[in-house]
């Protein structure tokens, strides 16, 4: 994370999460598109953010960045989809990528204020997953 933003004002400050205007509720985007000066796209491909997708999805999308020259890649997660993020950590470095460690794994807990102004307390976690 940086500096002193807690995980979602990470994730609203590169856009990754979207408020849905009909029914109030967030939803995060898996993939991070920034737009630079020459207003060309483009993806922060060393991280990955964990949601509702089949955790062979984010295996895959891992194993296929890794494997194109990436040598360090973050997956960052909250709430329920943490345990998920753990399993992609697991099979991509016992499975795919076995020369890979995810040693480096870092977990906090962040406070949410709903619309209403009620305070909401959600785990987080990152796993660094770097090639030796």
């Amino acid at each position: 994370m940086s500096g002193n933003l807690s995980f979602t004002q990470e994730l609203r400050q590169q856009g990754l999460i979207v408020t849905d205007t009909e029914t109030n509720k967030e939803q995060k985007v898996t993939e991070q598109v920034n737009k630079n000066d020459n207003n060309e796209e483009s993806f922060d491909k060393t991280v990955m953010y964990i949601g509702k997708k089949p955790s062979m999805n984010y295996v895959l999308a891992i194993n296929t960045r890794m494997m194109e020259g990436l040598d360090e890649l973050t997956i960052k997660a909250r709430g329920k989809t943490i345990s998920k993020a753990v399993d992609v950590a697991e099979i991509v470095t016992n499975r795919f990528i076995t020369d890979a460690n995810d040693n480096q794994i870092k977990i906090s807990t962040e406070e949410i204020i709903h619309d209403d102004g009620n305070k909401t307390n959600v785990s987080t976690i990152e796993i660094v997953i770097k090639r030796d």
